[in-house]
């Protein structure tokens, strides 16, 4: 794997860690529970409540229905949230379409991220096939707990599908509908979710439009 992935010596952006106060979208067809769903979000609603902002080294913003992250730095970590709420046991989904001209463009989902900033897990992929599940803790390197390459994961494609299982002690990656990996860890029970985009190696080569996201409860 390359080391957008794996390298741990990172700064995380702040700026997008805010989340609104009325966090839910507020649009009847995604946001109805007769659903299933937890939460909803096709970004088409620039108020639904991601946190968003703009500094040197990143953007993340609202574009065109989607929630865009452009990062300008190299090696450089940054996320954005919906709420502030405590999601346990839940599977996510999120598009991710992938304009990157960086081939070790890391991108993917967060769960259970607690009151700390960097204490979460999270699921990323690269355009190479290259994947990772791993646990972020304060002070400490980032704990890879499964990661490797998959030919289920198409390689330099547009868009993909990520999806996430986080919970009863069961950490699961999909692309496309396809089970990657899994791994097991009960370090972290609930906590928030969340979208990331991680710079390889060139500035300003990093761009992903993330879309559909969903929460649902696991089974």
């Amino acid at each position: 794997m390359n080391k957008s992935i794996l390298n741990v010596a990172l700064s995380v952006s702040l700026l997008t860690l805010v989340t609104l106060a009325c966090a839910l979208p507020s649009i009847p067809d995604l946001s109805s529970p007769s659903d299933g769903s937890l939460y909803r979000d096709d970004f088409s609603d620039n108020n639904s409540g991601w946190g968003t902002g703009t500094d040197s080294d990143s953007a993340v913003e609202y574009v065109d229905g989607g929630l865009k992250m452009d990062v300008f730095a190299t090696n450089f970590f940054v996320y954005s949230t919906p709420n502030t709420e405590d999601y346990q046991n839940v599977h996510i989904e999120v598009t991710a379409q992938n304009n990157s001209t960086d081939p070790t463009v890391g991108f993917g989902i967060m769960c259970s991220k607690q009151t700390a900033d960097s204490t979460f897990y999270y699921f990323g992929i690269q355009p190479d096939g290259a994947y990772a599940i791993a646990k972020a803790a304060v002070a400490k390197d980032d704990e890879l707990l499964a990661h490797g390459t998959s030919d289920l994961i198409p390689q330099n494609t547009l868009s993909y599908r990520i999806g996430a299982d986080c919970g009863n002690g069961t950490l699961t990656l999909y692309v496309n509908g396809q089970k990657i990996d899994s791994a097991s860890d009960t370090s972290y029970i609930k906590g928030r979710v969340g979208l990331f985009t991680w710079s390889g190696d060139q500035s300003s080569g990093s761009n992903l439009i993330y879309d559909d996201f969903v929460i649902t409860p696991l089974q």
